[in-house]
C-alpha cells in the first residue's frame, strides 16, 4: 500500500516497481541517486539559461525585465540555439517531473535528498548568474 503521509524508513519503492530498497546500502544508494539527479536538474537549468543568452546575443536590458511580454524577437525563429534550448527545456521538464514523483513516495529521506540536491546544485551551478535573466526567461511561478 502506498503511503499518504511522510514516513521515515529504509523500505521505499521509487518511481518503478523494480526500484525497491530493502537494506540500508540500497537505501543509501537511492538517496545518493536522488541527490545527484536533483543537482543535475540545476545544472541543466543553468545550461539552458546560458544557451538562451547566447541565442539572444546579449544580456537583457532593465526594460526587458520590467516588460517580459514585450521582448525583442530573436533573429531566426528556428535557429540551432533555439532548437537546442527547446530540447534542453524538454529534458529539464522531464527531470523535474521525475523528481516530483520521487518526492511523492512520501519518504522523508528521499524528500531531504532531493531538496538538498537542489540546494547544492543551485549553489554550485546557478548562484552566480544574475536573477534578472531568470525573471525574463521564466515568468511562471510554478517552474
Amino acid at each position: 500500500m502506498m503511503h499518504m503521509t511522510f514516513y521515515w524508513g529504509r523500505q521505499v519503492t521509487l518511481l518503478f516497481d523494480f526500484w525497491r530498497t530493502d537494506s540500508w546500502p540500497s537505501y543509501a544508494l537511492t538517496l545518493l541517486a536522488c541527490f545527484l539527479f536533483s543537482a543535475f536538474y540545476q545544472y541543466l537549468e543553468d545550461r539552458r539559461v546560458r544557451l538562451n543568452r547566447i541565442a539572444v546575443g546579449q544580456k537583457p536590458a532593465i526594460a526587458d525585465v520590467e516588460t517580459p511580454l514585450l521582448q525583442r524577437k530573436v533573429v531566426g525563429k528556428f535557429s540551432a540555439a533555439r532548437i537546442a534550448g527547446t530540447a534542453l527545456f524538454g529534458i529539464n521538464s522531464g527531470v523535474g517531473y521525475l523528481l516530483m514523483l520521487a518526492i511523492m513516495s512520501f519518504n522523508g529521506g528521499v524528500f531531504l535528498a532531493v531538496v538538498l540536491g537542489l540546494m547544492i546544485g543551485y549553489l554550485v551551478f546557478r548562484s552566480e548568474s544574475d536573477d534578472a535573466t531568470l525573471v525574463v526567461d521564466n515568468p511562471c511561478a510554478c517552474a
